[in-house]
């Protein structure tokens, strides 16, 4: 070491001895700047030096999560962190003349705040903010809090489950213009997007797609406000949905069409009874799920509201098919004469002639019996094979009614279904 160096660092001690080391606190900071709480020279007014120059206010949101989405009530609840940031004109200090301090951390209520709120908000915020804002010694004042909106957003739920949402939060000043407050949006539609994949927690059963950032003026009674709009998009997550309500649906369809090959008319027609009831509580699951009102109509309402008409009309079919079978038989039953009706019928004839009963020996009587069973037997040879081809005949039709009305009921309803899912697969 040379002789230069011990004597430098000889005369640093002899200082250190003679000036000792100034000690400083946050405090004088304040004390030097005069802020209290009860001084409203810090709180009252804008703190601008020239009221002509705009306070430029930089606003930024970090989406990190999705509490809720109501489709019943329209309600949108995210999670995201806001940070403003502003300079404050009447505040400055030298970091040298105190220590090196370059920042303070005040309580909110001692300096002026911009007063922003979210145009969409549809309750007040109950939980614990911040308290405090971050002061560095250029003015520059910064505050950041942890907000919990339940918001209003417009839900289109057309393509319900297979839907996606756009909600928007639109930041304004309540009071102050575009001359005194300019909002300037801090990041841009693909850094917040970044920053919202990055850091998002909560999602539920919905998936962040993207966020844009847009800024925009608003004309109210002659003046014009400056306001920033974040609008969020996000997807639904629809496997729960399918698996809970239109796989079912599908089902029921399924065993219907499966039905047609049931040959006990009879249980056929409970069972698409059965179904039909199935399907009809389904329907008011629906009706708790979607909201009452909509500007156009859900494409799960279309899908099952046409799987029960289709289920309806087959459950019609079967009962025009046992009419028609049933009125066959008692047709039927009507236009054949009986053996006993043939021998009263004959009977009558011989016994009652003029109103005088005929003398018959023992062969002519075999021998009009004989007779008459010839005749009972061709009548009955006859009318049997009548019945026959009127019932072949009927049978048949019945039977091509049911295929026909089977073809074209498995086409309209494969056709339906291809069209109803290509609707919701569109974008």
């Amino acid at each position: 070491m040379s002789v230069f160096s011990v004597c430098a660092i000889c005369l640093l001690f002899l200082v250190d001895l003679v000036f000792p080391k100034k000690a400083c606190s946050k405090q004088d900071v304040l004390d030097y700047l005069n802020l209290t709480r009860d001084n409203e020279k810090f709180t009252t007014c804008r703190p601008a030096l020239d009221w002509t120059h705009p306070t430029i206010v930089y606003f930024d949101i970090y989406f990190y999560g999705i509490l809720s989405m109501i489709e019943k009530s329209q309600i949108f609840v995210p999670l995201f962190w806001m940070s403003v940031s502003w300079n404050n004109e009447r505040i400055s200090w030298n970091p040298k003349d105190f220590c090196g301090i370059k920042s303070v951390i005040l309580p909110k209520e001692m300096l002026w705040k911009p007063d922003l709120y979210v145009h969409e908000t549809a309750e007040k915020e109950d939980g614990p903010l911040n308290p405090y804002i971050y002061v560095t010694h250029d003015g520059n004042v910064k505050m950041e809090d942890d907000h919990k909106i339940v918001s209003t957003c417009t839900m289109n739920v057309h393509k319900f489950p297979f839907d996606t949402q756009t909600c928007h939060i639109t930041v304004s000043s309540i009071n102050y213009s575009d001359k005194e407050i300019k909002l300037v949006p801090a990041s841009n539609s693909s850094k917040a997007t970044q920053l919202a994949r990055e850091s998002i927690l909560t999602k539920g059963e919905w998936e962040f797609l993207n966020i844009s950032v847009s800024l925009q003026n608003e004309s109210y009674e002659d003046q014009t406000f400056d306001r920033i709009k974040y609008t969020i998009s996000v997807r639904r997550l629809p496997l729960m949905h399918f698996i809970n309500f239109q796989l079912p649906v599908l089902f029921f369809l399924v065993l219907d069409l499966a039905s047609f090959f049931i040959p006990d008319r009879g249980d056929k027609l409970c069972f698409k009874v059965t179904v039909l009831l199935g399907i009809s509580v389904l329907l008011l699951i629906l009706n708790d799920i979607l909201p009452s009102k909509s500007h156009r109509c859900p494409l799960i309402a279309v899908y099952v509201v046409v799987i029960f008409s289709f289920m309806l009309l087959s459950l019609l079919e079967t009962i025009l098919v046992i009419y028609l079978i049933n009125m066959n038989s008692e047709q039927d039953a009507k236009g054949v004469q009986t053996p006993e009706d043939h021998i009263s019928d004959t009977d009558n004839r011989k016994r009652h002639v003029n109103g005088v009963e005929p003398q018959m020996n023992d062969t002519q009587l075999l021998q009009l019996i004989l007779e008459e069973l010839q005749n009972i037997r061709q009548s009955l040879v006859t009318d049997t094979l009548k019945a026959k081809t009127a019932q072949i005949y009927w049978f048949g039709t019945v039977k091509r009614i049911n295929r026909v009305f089977f073809v074209v009921y498995l086409i309209s309803v494969s056709l339906f279904l291809v069209f109803i899912f290509r609707e919701w697969k569109v974008e």
